[in-house]
């Protein structure tokens, strides 16, 4: 394993999440997948990006995992979905990819966020990256579609200062058909969290003809208002940005036509939230 890390020549660091990355992690031997995700030592990461400030307070690094198990028809990252995707790299490695910026996320008011892919598709992994970096005084949070949320004990909260939580509609069918998922799972770590107060940020992501259905979007909200941990909601407008990835990895894009949430569209979404008491972002 760690001859495969260290032949790696695709940089750690990228420009952007939104550059396509395939077939990184291909030569790595089926058990030492199986040895890395039992343990932890080892993770699967499509790359780092520095400089971010909409992925929690401040401005953060952000490690972007591959694996997920979810098909969202808007995701704009499905080179993450495969776990050998992405470049393999040690715990070791990581931390000292955070150690570069740690004092400068500290002046930024900042910290690491951990997004994907979804990341606790490599749960041991990333709480090790997290408890290393809460070592080093860093703030951590972690971006997840919460279907795992079940597995996160005690210890691994406590390794999160932020959770970063996508609910992406709130009928349980039309769930289905988003995400190829139930969002039961999702819910119940919502749940969870707020009974630990952790700080929560709900994401939700905007999509004409998909998820702008008026009472989806109010259910959402009385659910969120209810917590009483739900920091901020962000309301995200759908974009094309990753669509150019669906066409080259030859999977079928069924929101080709879809267009962006107008402003006053977004507006609309959000006032939902604020009229619950929820601040909208």
């Amino acid at each position: 394993m760690a001859e495969s890390v260290s032949k790696q020549q695709t940089p750690l660091e990228a420009r952007s999440p939104f550059d396509l990355r395939v077939d990184l992690g291909k030569d790595v031997p089926e058990t030492d997948v199986r040895t890395a995700l039992a343990d932890g030592d080892m993770g699967f990461m499509h790359s780092f990006t520095t400089g971010s400030a909409v992925d929690g307070p401040g401005v953060r690094v952000v490690g972007w995992t591959t694996g997920c198990m979810w098909r969202c028809q808007y995701c704009h990252n499905p080179d993450t979905w495969t776990m050998r995707n992405g470049i393999p790299v040690s715990v070791g490695q990581a931390l000292e990819e955070l150690r570069k910026y740690r004092h400068g996320l500290k002046v930024m008011a900042g910290g690491v966020t951990i997004s994907g892919g979804e990341p606790l598709m490599q749960r041991r992994f990333v709480m090790k990256v997290l408890a290393g970096a809460k070592a080093m005084g860093i703030h951590t949070a972690i971006e997840t579609n919460g279907f795992l949320g079940a597995e996160l004990t005690a210890a691994d909260l406590d390794n999160i200062d932020l959770v970063l939580l996508g609910i992406k509609t709130w009928d349980r069918e039309r769930h289905r058909v988003l995400t190829g998922r139930d969002n039961e799972p999702t819910l119940e770590l919502a749940r969870r969290l707020a009974e630990r107060r952790l700080p929560l940020w709900v994401r939700f992501v905007l999509v004409p003809g998909l998820t702008d259905d008026p009472a989806d979007i109010a259910q959402i909200a009385e659910f969120a208002a209810q917590l009483g941990n739900v920091e901020r909601v962000e309301v995200l407008p759908f974009h094309q940005m990753g669509r150019f990835k669906w066409h080259t990895l030859g999977i079928r894009y069924a929101l080709e036509h879809t267009g962006e949430p107008t402003p006053a569209e977004l507006e609309k979404a959000c006032a939902v939230f604020r009229a619950r008491g929820l601040t909208t972002h």
